[in-house]
Formats: structure tokens, C-alpha cells, sequence
């Protein structure tokens, strides 16, 4: 059973972790241009990225069996390459799980984890944003998990972003 916990920077290393998994899955299926092929353990600065991330809002750590597959980072302004908007809001900075444990709603329990948090805070918006290349199967998972596609932003060329919004039922 996944139980989650707070977490911190202190759990560096086990996100990284969760990165290079998720590379090393992305590359045995020939879809590496999300995020590399090499493993971001490896890479001082993508350490030092996620060391940020993690230092950035509230983390939430699943475990299971006393190991972490999966995170998220909920924050109240979005990534820096996003335009902030004229109202409060919550961003979804990070959502990663396992892909040795696909399918075990992980992820979902994490999306839900920060609407409740978004709801309990009083307000009326959580976005969040993921990488739109390839099959856009990412894009798919967000519209299935309820969010809306707002806008789509190059962060780098020929690399862009899908960013989405939920707010919760009136």
C-alpha cells in the first residue's frame, strides 16, 4: 500500500532517482526528447535543479514498502517560465512516479492531494504544466485527470509546454 509523507530537500536523491528511472523508461521506448538519455544522477546541475524544486513549496512523498515512487511540489506561483496570473493560485511545480509501479493511481492520489490542498487554502486555482512534444500522451494523462489546456509555451526551440488549469466544482 502507498502511504505518503511530507517531504524536503533532504529527499534529493530519491527524486533523482525517480528522474532517471522515468529517462531510462522513456528511452527503451524511443521517446527521449522529453527529458534526455542520460541519467540526471550524473549531472550536477540537474541535481542542483531538483534540489531547488524541492526547496521551492510543499513536497509530498509516496512510498511504498518503504521505497519513494513518487513526488509532487505544490507552490503558490508557477515556474518561471510561466506568465503568473491576476489571481491566487497553486501550481503543481512537480508530479513524478515510479514507471515500475504504472498504473497504481500514484500519480492521481498526488493530482488529488494538491486540489484538496488548493480547496482547504480557499482558492480557485491549481495549474500545472508538462512537456507537449511527442505523442502528447501527457498531455492526454492531465485531460483525463481533469484538467483544462489553457496555453502552450516554447521554453526552449522546438521544446514547448501545455499548461493546464482546474478549479474545482462550483
Amino acid at each position: 500500500m502507498v502511504q505518503v509523507r511530507t517531504g524536503s530537500t533532504e529527499d534529493t536523491d530519491a527524486v533523482v532517482a525517480l528522474f532517471d528511472a522515468n529517462i531510462a523508461w522513456l528511452v527503451e521506448r524511443g521517446r527521449s526528447e522529453q527529458w534526455g538519455s542520460e541519467p540526471w544522477s550524473g549531472d550536477p546541475g540537474k541535481v542542483t535543479f531538483v534540489r531547488d524544486l524541492l526547496a521551492s513549496g510543499t513536497v509530498t512523498i509516496a512510498e511504498k514498502d518503504g521505497e519513494v515512487v513518487g513526488a509532487s511540489v505544490l507552490a503558490d506561483h508557477p515556474m518561471p517560465y510561466v506568465p503568473a496570473t491576476d489571481e491566487p493560485e497553486r501550481y503543481l511545480k512537480l508530479l513524478i512516479a515510479s514507471p515500475a509501479h504504472r498504473g497504481e493511481g500514484i500519480g492521481h492520489r498526488l493530482i488529488e492531494m494538491a486540489r484538496a490542498a488548493t480547496v482547504a487554502a480557499g482558492i480557485d486555482l491549481l495549474r500545472v504544466d508538462c512537456w507537449s512534444g511527442g505523442d502528447r500522451r501527457l498531455v492526454a494523462y492531465y485531460v483525463s485527470e481533469g484538467f483544462t489546456p489553457t496555453q502552450e509555451i516554447e521554453v526552449r526551440p522546438g521544446t514547448s509546454v501545455q499548461v493546464f488549469e482546474w478549479r474545482p466544482p462550483s
